[in-house]
């Protein structure tokens, strides 16, 4: 039987292709470290005119769940018109991979950060969302004259442990882990209910193709690792 989401996510690269111009491009960072970005498909074709452009850069930032053109697929073709929109899947997530075991905030924000400058990036704004702001901040941080601006939504600067836990045990949860790495249909519907601000009922075979393709086998319970460095 097809997985109605594994079609789905072949059909939106199809899609922004088409109505947004932009086009997956894998990034090294370092020899072990690669970073997938979709880009202006000039920026593949003609580099040269990523400088010369007239369109402000914006950079979208997903959250720790799924990918970049998954997340931001309702936005991407209407800021494409004004902007020259470039959308990273961050590593271990979507089409990004390293060998490194560093697992921090730092990390993230280091490899985004070279990544858009060996796309000729040089100034950008940042929109991210939950885990994405967080990298936001810290890439803002860390290379402040890179960041135009920011807009963010669903994260915080820094949190600690305790907040988390009240947040997570307040929606039903006993763990961060149980709560972002379902490996249950109930703990998808869960995990998209905090995510979805209209309760829209989905069947429960959207719920398992959502949870074979963004969990059981695309993501590595290896990263639950970044829980504990998010924290620390």
């Amino acid at each position: 039987m097809v997985n109605l989401v594994a079609a789905h996510c072949s059909f939106l690269q199809w899609l922004m292709k088409i109505t947004a111009g932009v086009k997956p491009y894998t990034v090294e960072i370092h020899p072990e470290t690669h970073m997938r970005f979709w880009v202006p498909s000039y920026a593949i074709s003609s580099p040269n005119l990523v400088s010369k452009s007239k369109k402000p850069v914006v950079v979208l930032l997903h959250g720790f769940c799924g990918d970049g053109i998954m997340t931001w697929q309702f936005q991407v073709a209407s800021l494409s018109k004004h902007y020259a929109v470039y959308v990273p899947d961050f590593l271990f997530f979507g089409g990004s991979f390293t060998d490194s075991p560093n697992r921090s905030l730092e990390f993230q924000a280091e490899c985004l950060a070279v990544g858009l400058g060996k796309l000729r990036v040089e100034k950008c704004v940042l929109v991210g969302f939950s885990y994405g702001g967080m990298v936001a901040f810290k890439m803002a941080e860390m290379y402040p004259d890179m960041v135009h601006g920011m807009v963010i939504s669903g994260a915080v600067v820094a949190i600690k442990e305790s907040i988390i836990m009240e947040i997570v045990n307040g929606v039903g949860f006993s763990s961060c882990s149980e709560m972002l790495m379902p490996s249950t249909v109930d703990g998808v519907k869960g995990l998209l209910s905090l995510g979805i601000h209209k309760n829209i009922s989905f069947p429960n075979r959207f719920h398992n193709d959502f949870l074979k393709v963004g969990f059981l086998d695309a993501i590595s319970y290896e990263e639950v690792g970044y829980l504990n460095m998010i924290l620390n």
